[in-house]
């Protein structure tokens, strides 16, 4: 067998096991936590989104955009998912495949489900699978695959997102073959897009569910691939320049790549969120006004593209361990309210952002990607006050509690302007028995 058929074999081997109960409850959460982040990234850029809709017009349909309101045709809404459900880069992922996993996957996904009317339970061991998929291969070809500049969550997140479609819809062998290989065609995602204040980073995820959803119109229109897209020429040398690639296994050490995610508390890219963390504990040590300078110590990885004290927005803000870091000293906290717009340009947080500096450090770089740490040194006219952070809260190691999940998905609707009656039933359906998809999203 071929690199390609390997790779399939392993996550159908996957697909036709039972999904364990821990895992299906994991892939509700996440689910959950999909819907109340895009609804909320809708009501971040709802203006954009007004601009987007007088511009392109898109058709009436019967899928809904989640937390827009409107039902319109499966590309359109496919689409918009996605951009919605990156734009607050609050959405779950993780550290060692350096890839958003479930918001390609979920943007798909649910209005697939809407069309084809499946229920919940279905959905969610689709999305495992996808979350496998894209995770397999995000590991296996990172860190290089970032140092030439990709983005995962839209490379690796193509061919994640169309395999979970292709199980949920019951595709044949070949057909689940032949979608693959349009979506190793199809790959793409520049990390160029979240640098200099940026705005096109959910972009990334938007284009990968619709490219995902194409890859699986193809396929099924009887289109024929590589017998191999991924080895030879194909995928992985494309992604990492190298002809040597070693996929891992999938299932890497025992767990399903759901159970290995992150579920943010902070709104801000993961890179920030160590540092963000040692500096609310260091809260009660330090006065702000007494300040005089910031050191953040951390993983090499961590440092490009967000050590910028120049903030040039709401976007900006999210990318920056300075201003994360100085939102934690300044607030005790970093949701989305501190990196609204108007606080961003605040003086008295730009003033504390400038005195932080941001170095990588060998030790803590040798441990990537086993752990992310963080080293927070704050000095004073009174002395110096030094935090650690190696597994900041929301990692698979330091979760949230089921108390503060839910806090935060209520928090995300509340932020996005749905009535509590709403979230709540749909909180509700997700755990019902033989819940259709189309009862979550109706009335987001």
């Amino acid at each position: 067998m071929n690199t390609s058929q390997k790779f399939l074999k392993a996550i159908e081997e996957v697909r036709s096991a039972p999904v364990p109960d821990a895992v299906m409850a994991r892939a509700r959460q996440s689910l959950l936590d999909y819907l109340a982040v895009t609804c909320a990234g809708a009501a971040f850029q709802k203006e954009k989104l007004v601009k987007y809709f007088s511009f392109a017009e898109p058709e009436q349909g019967a899928f809904r955009a989640i937390g827009t309101g409107k039902d319109l045709v499966l590309k359109e809404a496919v689409f918009l998912n996605g951009l919605n459900g990156h734009a607050l880069d609050f959405d779950d992922g993780t550290n060692s495949g350096i890839i958003h996993l479930g918001s390609p996957i979920f943007s798909l996904l649910l209005p697939l489900a809407q069309r084809y009317d499946v229920d919940v339970d279905e959905l969610l061991k689709a999305a495992v699978i996808g979350y496998e998929a894209s995770y397999t291969m995000a590991v296996s070809i990172q860190p290089g695959h970032k140092a030439m500049g990709y983005h995962a969550t839209g490379t690796c997140g193509t061919l994640g997102a169309t395999i979970a479609a292709c199980c949920m819809l019951g595709l044949s062998e070949e057909e689940r073959f032949q979608a693959f290989a349009a979506a190793s065609v199809a790959a793409g995602g520049m990390l160029k897009a979240l640098d200099d204040g940026s705005e096109l980073k959910p972009y990334n995820v938007a284009k990968t569910a619709l490219l995902s959803l194409t890859a699986l119109q193809l396929a099924m229109s009887g289109f024929k691939g590589s017998d191999d897209p991924l080895g030879g020429r194909g995928f992985l040398k494309m992604m990492t320049g190298r002809g040597d690639v070693e996929l891992k296994p999938v299932l890497l050490n025992g767990t399903y790549a759901i159970e290995k995610s992150y579920t943010k508390p902070y709104a801000s890219c993961r890179y920030t969120h160590p540092a963000v963390e040692a500096a609310i504990r260091l809260r009660e040590n330090v006065k702000p006004e007494e300040v005089q300078h910031i050191s953040v110590k951390t993983y090499d990885l961590a440092v490009p593209g967000h050590d910028h004290t120049r903030i040039a927005g709401s976007y900006s803000a999210k990318m920056s361990i300075p201003y994360a870091t100085a939102a934690g000293l300044l607030y005790g906290k970093a949701g989305l309210q501190e990196f609204g717009e108007d606080v961003v340009k605040d003086e008295s947080i730009l003033r504390m952002t400038e005195k932080v500096s941001v170095c990588a450090d060998d030790a803590m770089s040798a441990l990537f990607p086993a752990v992310q740490a963080a080293e927070v040194t704050i000095r004073t006219e009174n002395g110096s006050y030094t935090e650690r952070v190696d597994f900041p809260k929301g990692e698979p190691e330091n979760p949230l509690t089921d108390k503060e999940f839910r806090d935060r998905y209520d928090a995300l609707m509340t932020y996005a302007g749905v009535d509590s009656d709403v979230y709540e039933a749909v909180f509700e359906a997700a755990y019902r028995d033989n819940t259709k998809a189309q009862e979550l999203v109706k009335a987001l």
